[in-house]
Protein backbone atom coordinates (compact mmCIF):
# COMPACT_ATOMS: atom_id res chain seq x y z
CA UNK A 1 0.00 0.00 0.00
CA UNK A 2 2.80 1.91 0.73
CA UNK A 3 3.86 1.74 -3.10
CA UNK A 4 0.76 2.62 -3.95
CA UNK A 5 1.04 5.80 -1.88
CA UNK A 6 4.19 7.20 -3.29
CA UNK A 7 3.09 6.47 -6.88
CA UNK A 8 0.18 8.39 -6.56
CA UNK A 9 1.81 11.72 -5.20
CA UNK A 10 4.39 10.95 -8.04
CA UNK A 11 4.77 13.64 -10.37
CA UNK A 12 4.29 11.37 -13.23
CA UNK A 13 0.86 10.71 -11.83
CA UNK A 14 0.47 6.97 -12.30
CA UNK A 15 -2.41 6.89 -9.86
CA UNK A 16 -5.18 6.85 -12.05
CA UNK A 17 -3.89 4.02 -13.65
CA UNK A 18 -2.77 2.01 -10.73
CA UNK A 19 -6.55 2.50 -9.29
CA UNK A 20 -8.05 1.09 -12.35
CA UNK A 21 -6.11 -1.84 -12.98
CA UNK A 22 -6.39 -2.94 -8.62
CA UNK A 23 -9.75 -2.51 -8.83
CA UNK A 24 -10.75 -4.33 -12.08
CA UNK A 25 -8.17 -7.09 -11.40
CA UNK A 26 -9.64 -7.31 -7.90
CA UNK A 27 -12.74 -7.59 -9.85
CA UNK A 28 -12.35 -10.39 -11.18
CA UNK A 29 -9.75 -12.74 -9.73
CA UNK A 30 -10.47 -11.77 -6.03
CA UNK A 31 -7.27 -11.57 -4.92
CA UNK A 32 -6.90 -7.63 -4.23
CA UNK A 33 -9.00 -5.56 -1.48
CA UNK A 34 -10.20 -3.41 -4.58
CA UNK A 35 -11.91 -1.72 -1.11
CA UNK A 36 -8.56 -0.41 0.25
CA UNK A 37 -7.38 0.57 -3.29
CA UNK A 38 -9.79 2.99 -3.78
CA UNK A 39 -9.98 4.12 -0.15
CA UNK A 40 -6.23 4.76 -0.55
CA UNK A 41 -6.61 6.86 -3.86
CA UNK A 42 -10.09 8.89 -2.05
CA UNK A 43 -7.35 9.37 0.71
CA UNK A 44 -4.58 10.73 -1.59
CA UNK A 45 -6.82 13.08 -3.64
CA UNK A 46 -7.97 14.30 0.06
CA UNK A 47 -5.07 15.08 1.36
CA UNK A 48 -2.82 16.35 -1.87
CA UNK A 49 -3.36 17.63 -5.29
CA UNK A 50 -1.92 15.13 -7.24
CA UNK A 51 -5.59 13.38 -7.93
CA UNK A 52 -9.19 14.39 -8.27
CA UNK A 53 -11.81 12.84 -5.60
CA UNK A 54 -14.45 13.10 -8.86
CA UNK A 55 -11.78 11.37 -10.95
CA UNK A 56 -11.07 8.22 -8.74
CA UNK A 57 -14.72 8.31 -8.46
CA UNK A 58 -15.44 7.98 -12.40
CA UNK A 59 -12.21 5.54 -12.23
CA UNK A 60 -13.19 3.33 -9.40
CA UNK A 61 -16.75 2.71 -11.04
CA UNK A 62 -15.56 2.42 -14.45
CA UNK A 63 -13.79 -0.36 -13.18
CA UNK A 64 -15.64 -1.81 -11.20
CA UNK A 65 -18.57 -1.93 -13.71
CA UNK A 66 -16.22 -3.73 -16.00
CA UNK A 67 -14.77 -6.22 -13.83
CA UNK A 68 -18.62 -7.33 -12.88
CA UNK A 69 -19.14 -7.37 -16.32
CA UNK A 70 -16.75 -9.65 -17.04
CA UNK A 71 -17.52 -11.77 -14.29
CA UNK A 72 -20.77 -12.21 -15.40
CA UNK A 73 -19.83 -12.92 -18.97
CA UNK A 74 -17.27 -15.80 -17.64
CA UNK A 75 -20.44 -17.13 -15.39
CA UNK A 76 -23.30 -16.73 -17.78
CA UNK A 77 -21.04 -18.35 -20.92
CA UNK A 78 -17.85 -19.66 -19.78
CA UNK A 79 -19.50 -23.41 -19.23
CA UNK A 80 -19.27 -25.59 -15.99
CA UNK A 81 -15.09 -25.41 -15.17
CA UNK A 82 -15.05 -21.43 -15.86
CA UNK A 83 -18.53 -21.57 -13.05
CA UNK A 84 -16.03 -24.09 -11.16
CA UNK A 85 -13.18 -21.42 -11.36
CA UNK A 86 -15.31 -18.23 -10.37
CA UNK A 87 -17.30 -19.71 -7.56
CA UNK A 88 -13.74 -21.38 -5.91
CA UNK A 89 -14.24 -20.99 -2.30
CA UNK A 90 -17.99 -20.25 -2.32
CA UNK A 91 -20.46 -21.97 0.03
CA UNK A 92 -22.89 -24.04 -2.08
CA UNK A 93 -25.43 -23.25 0.10
CA UNK A 94 -24.81 -19.70 -0.03
CA UNK A 95 -24.75 -19.59 -3.55
CA UNK A 96 -28.04 -21.32 -3.54
CA UNK A 97 -29.84 -18.91 -1.22
CA UNK A 98 -28.26 -16.01 -3.45
CA UNK A 99 -30.05 -17.93 -6.20
CA UNK A 100 -33.47 -17.71 -4.56
CA UNK A 101 -33.27 -14.43 -3.40
CA UNK A 102 -32.08 -13.34 -6.93
CA UNK A 103 -35.44 -14.77 -8.35
CA UNK A 104 -37.33 -12.50 -6.86
CA UNK A 105 -35.55 -9.74 -6.26
CA UNK A 106 -33.19 -8.93 -9.29
CA UNK A 107 -31.45 -5.67 -9.57
CA UNK A 108 -31.92 -5.17 -6.30
CA UNK A 109 -29.70 -7.98 -5.04
CA UNK A 110 -27.27 -6.81 -7.48
CA UNK A 111 -26.77 -3.41 -5.95
CA UNK A 112 -26.88 -5.08 -2.22
CA UNK A 113 -24.30 -8.22 -3.34
CA UNK A 114 -21.71 -4.97 -4.42
CA UNK A 115 -21.83 -3.58 -1.22
CA UNK A 116 -21.45 -6.14 1.01
CA UNK A 117 -18.29 -8.00 1.77
CA UNK A 118 -18.19 -11.40 0.03
CA UNK A 119 -21.49 -10.66 -1.54
CA UNK A 120 -20.79 -9.66 -5.41
CA UNK A 121 -19.37 -13.52 -6.21
CA UNK A 122 -22.92 -15.78 -5.46
CA UNK A 123 -24.48 -12.49 -6.77
CA UNK A 124 -23.04 -13.25 -10.29
CA UNK A 125 -23.00 -16.75 -10.39
CA UNK A 126 -26.76 -16.33 -9.68
CA UNK A 127 -27.34 -13.86 -12.61
CA UNK A 128 -25.48 -15.87 -14.89
CA UNK A 129 -26.83 -19.41 -14.11
CA UNK A 130 -30.28 -17.32 -14.54
CA UNK A 131 -28.93 -15.94 -17.87
CA UNK A 132 -30.22 -12.29 -16.23
CA UNK A 133 -30.28 -9.81 -19.31
CA UNK A 134 -27.82 -7.79 -20.26
CA UNK A 135 -30.47 -4.72 -20.53
CA UNK A 136 -31.32 -4.51 -16.47
CA UNK A 137 -27.99 -5.97 -15.82
CA UNK A 138 -25.76 -3.15 -16.73
CA UNK A 139 -27.57 -0.27 -15.29
CA UNK A 140 -27.96 -2.42 -12.10
CA UNK A 141 -24.30 -2.51 -11.85
CA UNK A 142 -23.42 0.66 -12.96
CA UNK A 143 -25.06 1.68 -9.60
CA UNK A 144 -24.11 -0.63 -7.44
CA UNK A 145 -20.63 0.21 -8.56
CA UNK A 146 -21.13 3.70 -8.14
CA UNK A 147 -22.36 3.69 -4.67
CA UNK A 148 -19.72 0.67 -3.73
CA UNK A 149 -16.76 3.42 -4.90
CA UNK A 150 -18.83 6.51 -3.05
CA UNK A 151 -18.85 4.02 0.34
CA UNK A 152 -15.30 3.60 0.15
CA UNK A 153 -13.94 6.95 -0.83
CA UNK A 154 -16.02 8.52 2.44
CA UNK A 155 -13.66 6.27 4.60
CA UNK A 156 -10.29 7.57 2.47
CA UNK A 157 -11.57 11.13 2.83
CA UNK A 158 -12.29 10.73 6.76
CA UNK A 159 -8.65 9.71 6.84
CA UNK A 160 -7.07 12.17 4.35
CA UNK A 161 -9.06 15.05 6.23
CA UNK A 162 -7.54 14.30 9.41
CA UNK A 163 -3.82 13.25 8.19
CA UNK A 164 -2.07 15.46 6.15
CA UNK A 165 0.52 13.29 5.25
CA UNK A 166 -0.76 11.08 2.57
CA UNK A 167 0.95 7.96 3.12
CA UNK A 168 -0.35 7.77 6.74
CA UNK A 169 -3.46 9.15 5.03
CA UNK A 170 -3.58 5.77 2.49
CA UNK A 171 -2.16 3.18 5.61
CA UNK A 172 -5.28 4.45 8.09
CA UNK A 173 -7.93 4.46 4.85
CA UNK A 174 -7.16 0.92 4.57
CA UNK A 175 -7.00 -0.22 7.74
CA UNK A 176 -10.41 1.47 8.32
CA UNK A 177 -11.85 -0.52 5.23
CA UNK A 178 -10.60 -3.79 5.97
CA UNK A 179 -12.09 -3.29 9.99
CA UNK A 180 -15.42 -1.86 8.34
CA UNK A 181 -15.43 -5.10 5.96
CA UNK A 182 -14.25 -7.50 8.58
CA UNK A 183 -17.43 -6.40 10.80
CA UNK A 184 -19.94 -6.26 7.85
CA UNK A 185 -18.71 -9.90 7.15
CA UNK A 186 -19.11 -10.75 10.73
CA UNK A 187 -22.16 -9.67 10.97
CA UNK A 188 -23.92 -10.94 8.05
CA UNK A 189 -22.76 -14.52 9.13
CA UNK A 190 -23.85 -14.70 12.26
CA UNK A 191 -27.26 -13.55 10.60
CA UNK A 192 -27.16 -16.51 8.03
CA UNK A 193 -26.28 -19.15 11.02
CA UNK A 194 -29.18 -17.27 13.49
CA UNK A 195 -31.54 -17.87 10.30
CA UNK A 196 -30.42 -20.96 9.82
CA UNK A 197 -30.68 -22.83 13.16
CA UNK A 198 -33.99 -21.35 12.83
CA UNK A 199 -35.34 -22.62 9.57
CA UNK A 200 -34.16 -26.44 11.20
CA UNK A 201 -37.07 -28.54 11.68
CA UNK A 202 -37.88 -29.57 15.51
CA UNK A 203 -37.28 -32.77 16.28
CA UNK A 204 -41.03 -34.65 17.53
CA UNK A 205 -40.82 -35.07 21.12
CA UNK A 206 -41.57 -37.99 22.77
Amino acid sequence: MSALASGWTDASSLGYPVLFGGVLLGSIVPIIPTGAVVGAAAAVATSTSQLSLPLVLLVATLAALLGDLVTFSICRFGGPAAVRWVARGQHTNRIEEVREQFRTHGWQIIVVGRLLPAGRIPVLLAAGALAYPWRRLVPAALLASFLWAVAYSLLGVVSGGLFDNPLIATLIAAVLILVVSGVVNLAASQRRKRRNAGERPKEPSS
